[in-house]
C-alpha cells in the first residue's frame, strides 16, 4: 500500500501528514478519508480545479492525465508542471508526497 505525504499546509493540514492508501484510489479520495478537508466543487468529477494538487515525490507513478483534466488543469491557480487533480490521479504502486496550494480558484467554500 503506497504512502502519501502531505507537505504543511496552513488550513487543511497544518503538521503535515502521512497516510496510506490502496493502489487505485484517487488523492482526494484519500485525502478526503484521513481527514484532510481538501476542496471537490464538482464532486470529483473533473469539472472543476478546486482539487489541485502538486506531486513533489513520485508523479510518474500516477495514473496519466486525460485530456479532459489537462484542459481543466490550464485553469487552476499555481500550475506546475507536476500539477494534477487529486480526483483524477490515482495512486500506483510507488509513495508520493503532495502539495495542497495554499490558494485555489474557489471564492466561496462550503465545508463538505
Amino acid at each position: 500500500m503506497p504512502t502519501i505525504t502531505v507537505l504543511p499546509h496552513p488550513e487543511y493540514c497544518p503538521q503535515g501528514a502521512t497516510l496510506h492508501a490502496p493502489t487505485g484510489t484517487s488523492l482526494c479520495e484519500a485525502l478526503l478519508d484521513n481527514d484532510i478537508e481538501i476542496e471537490h466543487a464538482c464532486e470529483m468529477s473533473c469539472a472543476c480545479t478546486t482539487c489541485h494538487v502538486i506531486v513533489r515525490q513520485g508523479f510518474e507513478s500516477l495514473n496519466e492525465a486525460t485530456e479532459e483534466e489537462e484542459d481543466m488543469l490550464d485553469k487552476a491557480w499555481g500550475l506546475e508542471p507536476q500539477s494534477r487533480l487529486s480526483c483524477q490521479a490515482r495512486l500506483g504502486t510507488r509513495d508520493v508526497t503532495v502539495e495542497i496550494p495554499r490558494y485555489s480558484i474557489n471564492h466561496a467554500r462550503e465545508r463538505h
